[in-house]
């Protein structure tokens, strides 16, 4: 059992998120908390690692493609449109071996740690060889994103995609596309369900979650034009019969809404609905160009929307209907997505100022919601529990300093919990982070990654491993 002495938490979630000072968290061994005292209650405890600032659930990142961190400025001196940079990326997919991908994502990975993240969901689509084989293990390029989470310490939601075709006029996949394809949604299946089989993944059922030591599986329809309709109902059925959450790219761009429309008569979130996609258990990424009628299914659905708001922003993708679509019934989570930045807090916080810009005007959720949605949304989209720093829930805690000068602000003493969420949502960054905490295991302290060495030890073997990829 690990003991945690908070110094001011934020406990539980909103609407009945309570904020205390000199809070005790216990752990048990399988990374849950078990116990929970403050004030007087924990008083006298001596022994406990002490958190100083205030501490919060560990954030989630809904959705990343971890080698596209290679491309962080690489892409800004060349304009375009996200097609355009998806040519770039399709350079680095190209490239990536199964160790080049291990050492890339163990950094990437250490660096969202130390932003403040404690769980990933990996998007995953690149399954095969550069030549478009399958490896001996065909799971070999899956494998190595798992053993890149347990070498950095981060909770791991593999996420295996389907991608099957290059359009929705059912073209075949060519150049770096190849290594994405399984060959139809069968093989697709056989081998997810070799993954399954294997005994390193956990349910992934957030209700019935298993051992919290281990990471989850989830399954995707990587998008409308990169999976045919029948296929899709392959992906979701899989999803179904397992409870297993189901993730999938939707409406980001306008051309493939229209492409959509011409080749079948129907938006992708009806074509998507018609296959069986949607459900409690489903996550729609992006989510940006939606009709009313699509937020309306989704909302009734109660489909998890995962925004990427810094990711939208730097490929022009355009901005959600984030607010409607959670007055429709969708909960609400981020992801950094491409890691054109890795900070919880700017992710956090654009997801509401990017609605204050297309709705004119403010404080479209509440500062709790918001902090529920970077933390507790992600959490359970990615089939982990989602109680916050309560008994039950995860022994993932994140402690933010509150003496940089980003932090300074009134007394913090008896403010409620908006308060203290907008100071954390609104105020902090990466930057602040001062201790993470993930299953009762302290993996980041003084701004340093427990298990892969200071920042700048870190910054230089992500550097080599960003220039073993990106070529000439």
């Amino acid at each position: 059992m690990a003991t945690f002495l908070a110094e001011l938490a934020w406990c539980g979630l909103a609407p009945g998120a309570g904020v205390a000072r000199d809070v005790l968290v216990e752990s048990r061994p399988d990374g849950a908390v078990s116990a929970l005292r403050a004030g007087r209650e924990a008083g006298g405890v001596q022994e406990g690692t002490r958190l100083e600032g205030i501490t919060v659930p560990g954030f989630v990142n809904a959705h990343s493609h971890a080698f596209h961190r290679a491309l962080r400025s690489v892409s800004e001196p060349l304009s375009g449109d996200f097609w355009s940079w998806r040519q770039l990326m399709y350079g680095v997919a190209a490239r990536l071996t199964p160790d080049s991908y291990r050492e890339l994502a163990t950094c990437v990975y250490g660096e969202m740690l130390l932003a403040g993240y404690t769980t990933v969901g990996e998007f995953h689509y690149l399954h095969n060889d550069q030549d478009g084989r399958r490896f001996g293990d065909p799971n070999e390029m899956g494998w190595a994103l798992v053993d890149a989470a347990g070498e950095a310490g981060i909770r791991l939601t593999l996420i295996d995609a389907c991608y099957l075709q290059a359009g929705m006029g059912g073209e075949s996949l060519e150049g770096a596309q190849v290594r994405f394809g399984d060959g139809s949604g069968e093989a697709w299946s056989a081998r997810v369900s070799r993954l399954a089989d294997s005994g390193r993944f956990a349910n992934g059922d957030p209700d019935d979650p298993g051992p919290l030591d281990r990471p989850r599986l989830a399954v995707a329809i990587h998008s409308v034009r990169a999976v045919p309709e029948p296929a899709m109902g392959t992906v979701a059925g899989l999803a179904a019969a397992n409870e297993w959450p189901l993730h999938v790219h939707l409406s980001e761009q306008r051309a493939e809404n229209d492409a959509c429309l011409k080749a079948t008569g129907r938006t992708p979130t009806d074509l998507l609905g018609a296959a069986g996609a949607w459900s409690k258990r489903a996550t729609a990424v992006h989510a940006t160009h939606l009709s009313p009628g699509d937020v309306s299914r989704l909302g009734l659905s109660e489909v998890s929307i995962c925004a990427c708001p810094t990711t939208e922003r730097d490929l022009g993708d355009g901005v959600g209907l984030f607010v409607e679509l959670a007055e429709a019934g969708c909960r609400l989570c981020v992801g950094s997505d491409s890691h054109a930045v890795i900070d919880p807090f700017e992710e956090t916080r654009s997801l509401e100022l990017n609605q204050r810009l297309t709705h004119e005007r403010r404080v479209l959720s509440p500062p709790s919601a918001l902090l529920v949605a970077g933390t507790a949304g992600g959490a359970a989209a990615l089939g982990w529990p989602a109680a916050g720093i309560a008994p039950g829930g995860l022994a993932d805690l994140v402690s933010v300093r509150t003496d940089s000068v980003r932090l300074a602000g009134r007394d913090l003493d008896g403010s409620g919990a908006d308060e203290i969420a907008a100071r954390i949502v609104f105020a902090a960054g990466a930057a602040d982070v001062d201790t993470v905490v993930v299953g009762g295991s302290v993996v980041a302290e003084g701004g340093e990654h427990v298990r892969l060495g200071p920042p700048r030890a870190l910054a230089e073997r992500l550097s080599r491993a960003i220039e073993a990829v990106l070529g000439d």
